[in-house]
């Protein structure tokens, strides 16, 4: 590429640009700009006063209360901070006002740059009827669908009836999943309907929805597209983004294990002749549904960076917001088509402040501890964090629950897995509730070894929900030898304090190891110098053990192969996470053993007659009344949290004695919503 402090010849770069965004995005788009001797300008609500980006900046200027449609959405506010600090550009990263015409007009009118495409672009493949429209009459390939904007409830019961169920009911503006849902039934359909146009409108400002048929058996693979304002266009081959939650992407790689070259050209040419039907000059994504014979169908465009573009600059060798900030510039693309490389493989995890063992509930608080896995390159081996928290920082409510995009490059995909594997298991986060154990329990999932991905990947392996991954016997034994090495190293720790009692555990003694329901016999155990050595059911056990008292990662190594445990103290023994599991390994004598199973089991509280708030959220609407009968199913509550609506159904017939809460009201995890007689 060209040198990054300057431009090409009478194109001068900006000297100034302003973040409209926050969090992660506004970070990874302030160390491009550093990089290339551009200030920044952050925006930032009251809720963001002291978040990452607003300290990464050079500037900084509050716009407004925390949420997001009194201060990130305000088009005036952010275009008036522009002015006021001399920005020359806008970067609007993704989300908020990446999408919107108006945004992208006002600016243009006070004489300030877009980082992004032109007006008509946006205007025309942000809108998802009009996309289809367009890429239809480009000769792009489509999903059977209505291309147009429901009127109300009942003409999308006619729209879905002549389709077929199941149906897909989205929001015609925006996109991450946000004012989407998929329909199986005519029951379903207008609270489906609800939830989207309140998501949308409270997204995006914009409440139109359409319909079309849902395709089973799908992959969502996207091509990444790069225009600048000379007319070129090229693809940056494809991401494989099926691994999805509630359509909302959990796992993303390039290229896709799915894709022959010939079914990559072709869907890269699809792509490109879209971008210039409407003269694309940016950044941007075309995102298709392909079948089980790799047909294809265009989904929509994305006429901004996307949330999953780290795997692709890790693939090609490029900066993504490098080239849209030289494309906004007037700069000519670096490269052509032939140019465009794609070497080794990239996985992408985004981590989320969520609970995936209560339902994937979103999870707010303070973050007390934050670690990720150091970054860099070695061995041939990169790792990559993109994040906008910090240890001791806030997860708010009012936005995006996203923590940080762990990335992963390696010569292959196998090894880019492990690498993940690895590096999630090193990757300690406490004070909230979040998503790594689920995230890892993927990366050693067989079908997501070998490849077999769909957009189901998630309900099909995980149809109860997550409870960890599966603990194997070998798995069984390596927490059992983390957990007594634990305690052989405290027990030794404990008899060099000048004065202290050297008893308890003696190395060699016996002793029982509680570990997923199991109570597993260990004998003659020895740890010297790092050397573990112990027998677990009567077999030999020996690895190496580092790890400390107080340290959050004890190593070992065994058989040539290292495993990471996050160890933390509990009631009679260990809590380790590893590989997707967090166990709570109890570590007895043979004599305390005995005793434990004399011990009454303290019966938990009855709850059968509450509905409790699943998590930190806003009420936003309450379905029944004191006195109402109520079947299983039926809806009583809708809750809103981190942008997102749940609704809280009836789990059982009965009728409700006693409303607690109304709407507007503000709920803590597991307050009372209402009784049931």
């Amino acid at each position: 590429m060209t040198n990054p402090h300057q431009a090409e010849a009478g194109t001068p770069l900006f000297q100034k640009i302003l973040i409209a965004n926050r969090g992660e995005i506004a970070c990874r788009i302030i160390k491009t700009a550093r990089r290339m001797g551009i200030a920044t300008v952050a925006v930032f609500s009251d809720a963001d006063r002291d978040a990452l980006h607003v300290e990464m900046a050079d500037e900084a200027v509050h716009v407004g209360p925390a949420p997001a449609a009194q201060s990130y959405l305000q088009i005036d506010r952010i275009v008036q901070a522009a002015r006021e600090t001399g920005a020359q550009a806008v970067h609007p990263g993704y989300g908020f006002l990446s999408e919107r015409e108006a945004f992208a007009t006002a600016l243009a009118k006070a004489g300030i740059a877009f980082i992004g495409p032109n007006v008509r672009a946006i205007a025309a493949m942000g809108d998802k009827i009009e996309s289809k429209k367009l890429a239809k009459a480009a000769g792009v390939s489509t999903v059977p669908g209505f291309m147009g904007e429901i009127r109300d409830e009942s003409h999308a019961r006619e729209i879905a009836r002549e389709i077929g169920y199941p149906v897909m009911v989205k929001a015609s503006a925006g996109g991450g999943g946000k004012g989407l849902r998929v329909v199986k039934s005519e029951e379903e359909l207008a609270q489906a309907i609800v939830s989207s146009r309140n998501e949308a409108q409270a997204s995006f400002g914009d409440g139109r929805l359409l319909v079309e048929k849902f395709v089973s058996q799908p992959r969502h693979i996207e091509i990444q597209v790069m225009g600048d304002r000379h007319g070129n266009v090229i693809h940056l081959n494809e991401r494989e983004c099926s691994i999805q939650r509630r359509h909302q992407k959990v796992i993303e790689e390039a290229p896709s294990p799915f894709l022959d070259e010939k079914t990559r050209a072709a869907m890269g040419a699809q792509a490109v002749a879209l971008a210039k039907a409407v003269n694309y000059d940016s950044a941007g994504t075309v995102e298709f549904i392909v079948d089980g014979a790799r047909n294809f169908y265009f989904l929509e465009m994305n006429t901004r960076l996307q949330v999953e573009h780290p795997v692709t600059e890790l693939i090609t060798g490029l900066d993504l917001v490098e080239l849209m900030i030289r494309a906004a510039a007037g700069e000519k693309l670096p490269l052509a088509q032939k140019d465009v490389k794609k070497q080794g493989w990239a996985i992408e995890a985004r981590v989320y402040a969520e609970d995936p063992y209560r339902g994937f509930l979103p999870s707010t608080g303070r973050l007390t501890r934050y670690h990720p896995p150091r970054e860099g390159v070695d061995d041939g081996i990169t790792i990559r964090n993109d994040t906008g928290v910090f240890e001791g920082g806030e997860i708010s409510v009012y936005y995006d629950p996203m923590i940080a995009k762990l990335s992963t490059h390696a010569p292959g995909r196998e090894a880019a897995i492990d690498e993940m594997a690895a590096a999630l298991d090193r990757f300690e986060i406490a004070g909230i509730a979040h998503n790594v154990p689920f995230l890892a329990a993927i990366m050693h999932n067989p079908r997501f070894r070998e490849g077999r991905l769909t957009t189901g990947f998630i309900a099909e392996e995980f149809p109860d929900g997550f409870k960890g991954a599966p603990l194997s016997d070998d798995d069984a034994r390596l927490f059992v030898a983390a957990a007594v090495a634990a305690k052989l190293r405290r027990t030794q720790r404990a008899g060099q304090i000048s004065g202290g009692l050297n008893g308890g555990l003696k190395p060699g003694d016996s002793f029982v190891v509680g570990v997923a329901g199991r109570d597993i016999a260990v004998c003659d155990a020895h740890l010297a110098v790092g050397s573990l050595h112990l027998a677990i059911d009567g077999k030999i056990f020996e690895a190496i053990a580092d790890w400390f008292p107080g340290r959050p990662l004890l190593v070992l190594k065994h058989q040539g192969r290292q495993t990471d445990f996050q160890i933390a103290r509990h009631a009679g023994g260990y809590r380790l996470e590893q590989g997707g599991r967090d166990l709570l390994v109890s570590v007895r004598s043979t004599y305390a053993a005995r005793l434990a199973t004399l011990m009454l089991a303290k019966a938990p509280p009855d709850t059968s007659r509450l509905l409790l708030c699943p998590m930190p959220g806003l009420v936003t609407s309450l379905s029944v009344a004191e006195g109402q009968a109520v079947k299983t199913g039926d809806p009583l509550a809708v809750v809103e949290a981190m942008k997102m609506e749940n609704v809280l159904i009836a789990e059982r017939d009965g009728v409700i004695a006693k409303i607690l809460v109304k709407k507007g009201d503000n709920l803590a995890r597991d307050d009372v919503i209402l009784e049931f007689r």
